[in-house]
């Protein structure tokens, strides 16, 4: 809901009537920064903990915590204020920043078969679509002040909600072995108060069970791909907003009307195409072809001539929303049972560390190529960077190739 706005707001603050502003895209990077940094570190942690805690007493926290900045600036927007929200925005985003979505999907994991996982990922996904679309609506019709007024007052209400009627899933250990603990399931089952298991449920997550994590070649695949989709995704996002505001003086509204129809295309196809796609293609295939064409829509963008290109660019997100819940899905694949929260948490993790590179390559080259000093006049240029960084995830995702029944059941015996 409050994605329209927050660009609008930030410029009024720290550049009042302009529509190119250097120090807001800094402000937005070094945001970005601060929250990839701390994510990074916080993301592996927090899915340890729910392994162990339970998904519904990690998810409470984030919750909670990301309600606190939306309420500084439903109360006011100056420029005092919004130096307040910038830093509460800062430190609680190091625990916020997509750990709701990284306990979801282990939650989805610890109640769902291993094939029916992509599916149902993307189902989760297309939730949060259309729950994207709702905001943007609202954010299209509503004043600043009531935008963020509202959606205080939702995420207070989704808390509310989450606390009253969400059953806590605990996962069932005695499915498929560990892979941190190198335990098989006779081990587990047969000595469930062991000394080491208690060590193991009190620890937090060491270098070693994060690197274990990533001891097979899909699974270190797979963090390559993570971290190159995400530093596309981060980049693109942290210059598309400022960079058609300069180019083509988008505002609040015109910002919606965009986010809203690709968060409606992004539903459509979740919903409706990738249960039809993922069991006709494989989930493989599937990532391979949402990262290429998500490669292309940033193209698109980079060298918009009108403002109508941005809009069919925008469409592409019917195919490019394929690759994150298929990634997911390829890891949940590759860890037991006990062990869903740590491996999204580690991927969470590697994708915040792209949080941490992006902005520091390309909110630079935002800033120059919107400038009157740009070296050559193409003002979609970091976006196009962007882009290249999609082509090395969607290079690497075809080399990822699914297991075949007989290496599954050797790496479950292994394991």
């Amino acid at each position: 809901m409050v994605i329209p706005a927050i660009t609008d707001v930030t410029m009024s603050a720290l550049c009042p009537g302009r529509d190119e502003c250097s120090v807001a895209i800094y402000f937005t990077g070094f945001q970005q920064v601060v929250t990839g940094l701390g994510a990074f570190i916080m993301m592996p942690l927090l899915g340890n903990l729910s392994d162990r805690l339970g998904r519904k007493t990690l998810l409470t926290i984030p919750m909670i915590l990301t309600i606190v900045p939306l309420g500084i600036l439903g109360y006011g927007r100056s420029r005092h204020l919004f130096y307040v929200y910038f830093v509460l925005k800062c430190v609680t985003s190091t625990v916020c920043e997509g750990s709701v979505q990284c306990l979801a999907i282990a939650y989805a994991a610890d109640n769902v078969p291993a094939h029916q996982r992509a599916s149902a990922f993307g189902l989760l996904s297309a939730v949060g679509s259309s729950a994207f679309v709702c905001g943007t609506l609202c954010a299209r019709f509503l004043s600043i002040s009531s935008t963020f007024q509202v959606a205080a007052s939702v995420a207070a209400a989704a808390v509310v909600y989450m606390r009253l009627f969400l059953t806590d899933s605990i996962a069932d250990c005695n499915l498929s072995a560990p892979l941190v603990s190198g335990e098989n399931v006779e081990s587990v089952s047969s000595d469930p108060v062991s000394p080491r298991k208690e060590k193991v449920i009190t620890a937090f997550p060491s270098v070693k069970d994060l690197f274990a994590l990533l001891k097979t070649s899909t699974t270190k695949q797979a963090a390559i791909v993570a971290f190159f989709g995400n530093l596309a995704d981060v980049g693109l996002h942290a210059s598309i907003l400022y960079y058609l505001k300069a180019r083509f003086h988008f505002n609040k509204d015109k910002f919606a009307d965009l986010l809203m129809i690709s968060g409606a295309a992004s539903t459509f196809s979740q919903l409706l195409l990738m249960p039809i796609l993922v069991p006709a293609l494989g989930e493989e295939r599937l990532l391979s072809v949402g990262l290429f064409f998500n490669c292309v829509h940033m193209l698109l963008h980079s060298i918009a001539w009108a403002d109508w290109v941005a809009y069919v660019a925008t469409m592409f997100s019917v195919l490019f929303v394929f690759w994150q819940p298929c990634l997911r899905s390829i890891v949940s694949k590759q860890v037991g049972a006990s062990e869903q929260g740590m491996a999204q948490g580690c991927i969470s993790g590697i994708s915040s560390f792209a949080n941490v590179v992006s902005p520091l390559v390309f909110s630079p080259l935002t800033a120059l190529f919107l400038s009157e000093n740009a070296p050559f006049n193409f003002p979609g240029f970091s976006i196009m960077c962007a882009g290249s960084s999609a082509m090395i995830a969607f290079v690497q995702s075809s080399m990822i190739r699914a297991p075949t029944k007989a290496s599954i059941s050797i790496i479950h015996v292994e394991v």
